[in-house]
């Protein structure tokens, strides 16, 4: 059964990412009103200024819960902790956390929030397939020369577009509480193979470059003004998520919403269609 009551008012906490955005705009499309929580919001919020998460909360029924950088971050499992004790004073019945595949520190933030007497329900996720159109990897693949950590482990990327469809599912409908969907595209691929599979959608000649973690990490610093620490992170973050801990598919998409995942030849095909790796 769908809540589709107008009254039915959902935080979106980094509305303007990857995610957040497509969950706005799909609840927006089902009529259902939605509070865009991110520091340039009217009500603001601020994972770094806690005094902004009380005025984001008022007044919401349901709350899509991303963390930025990273639920691996230090100090993200007391920042959920917090955030979910102020969500059950305000009133909050129902949180979607969106989790990370293969990461303790990750599985941990599920717990608190699973401690907490809220509808919850937790979506960990693979790689995200939008990580070569819409992030960090866009500039390699538009020079022709993906540089990257990946090693020649095979992961199932995911689909935002697939993320996005199970979080709404699980913010309207009822059944999802207490479920951990372990989100993951329909096949494994190595970077190397992504990478041919976007070359072929585009057109455009684009190779794969392994490179290791410390490279990778001095290219984040030099290149592309990464802070020193945050560099570390991301190095050690992929370093450890890539190490073949994640190297098989599941069926939690779905589980979710009753369709097979969406697979990586699509995703390809259609950001090739935006023009997006054009030169």
């Amino acid at each position: 059964m769908t809540n589709t009551s107008p009254q039915h008012l959902t935080l979106i906490v980094g509305g303007t990412g990857k995610t957040g955005r497509r969950v706005a705009e799909r609840l927006t499309a089902l009529g259902m009103p939605v509070r865009l929580g991110s520091r340039s919001a009217e009500v603001p919020f601020d994972w770094t200024d806690p005094t902004t998460w009380d005025a984001a909360l008022r007044g919401v029924e349901s709350a899509y819960v991303t963390y930025y950088p990273d639920l691996a971050m230090p100090g993200a499992a007391d920042a959920i902790r917090t955030f979910c004790e102020l969500a059950v004073e305000s009133g909050l019945r129902r949180l979607v956390l969106l989790s990370g595949r293969g990461e303790p520190e990750a599985q941990r933030c599920e717990q608190i929030v699973q401690s907490y007497p809220l509808e919850s329900t937790c979506v960990r996720a693979s790689v995200f397939s939008q990580n070569f159109d819409e992030y960090f990897l866009v500039d390699a693949v538009r020079s022709g020369v993906v540089a990257f950590p990946g090693r020649t482990t095979p992961e199932p990327f995911i689909d935002v577009e697939d993320i996005a469809d199970v979080v709404v599912a699980a913010l309207t409908e009822d059944g999802h509480a207490g479920q951990v969907y372990e989100v993951t595209g329909p096949r494994l691929l190595t970077f190397a193979e992504a990478i041919g599979e976007i070359e072929a959608a585009s057109g455009r000649p684009v190779r794969y470059l392994p490179v290791s973690r410390d490279e990778y990490v001095t290219s984040l610093v030099d290149e592309a003004d990464v802070p020193e620490p945050d560099a570390q992170f991301l190095g050690d973050l992929f370093d450890a998520v890539l190490d073949g801990r994640n190297a098989y598919v599941t069926n939690g998409v779905e589980r979710a919403i009753g369709r097979p995942a969406r697979d990586f030849a699509d995703y390809a095909q259609a950001a090739a269609s935006t023009g997006v790796w054009s030169a």
